[in-house]
């Protein structure tokens, strides 16, 4: 069972989620699993970037290329919340299948061709503090 901290957050997020018109549980579900997919790529890339200032080189190829840092959860997270949504719908999402060189990843075989489910007329939902967190 989730108590403390971790079920406060989350139950922020649920009804940040339910007042932005996303009332199913799969599609809340389906919301943070991307929105946490793309956080982590962005971690991944941080700990490579750090590694690569200590030695000097990277170790592997990059996930984010330098025309691609926009789409870093650390880069889009603060925008306004319209840009945020439209930045997150037509360009971090459709990198989401697959980032780096082009290769698709296994997650990126569920992406459909859209931001799923997130209501165009309510963009505020995927800016809400309660989802960057």
């Amino acid at each position: 069972m989730i108590t403390g901290e971790i079920k406060s957050k989350v139950d922020k997020i649920w009804d940040t989620m339910w007042a932005g018109g996303i009332s199913n549980p799969l599609s809340v579900v389906e919301q943070l699993t991307y929105l946490l997919f793309i956080k982590r790529l962005d971690e991944i890339e941080k700990r490579e970037e750090n590694k690569a200032r200590r030695t000097g080189k990277y170790s592997r190829e990059r996930l984010f290329g330098e025309d691609q840092q926009l789409l870093r959860w650390s880069h889009f997270r603060e925008m306004a919340p319209e840009r945020l949504f439209e930045v997150v719908r037509d360009e971090v999402f459709p990198f989401m299948k697959s980032p780096g060189s082009g290769s698709a990843t296994p997650t990126g075989k569920y992406c459909t061709t859209r931001w799923p489910d997130c209501p165009a007329s309510n963009p505020t939902t995927i800016s809400n503090r309660a989802c960057s967190t």
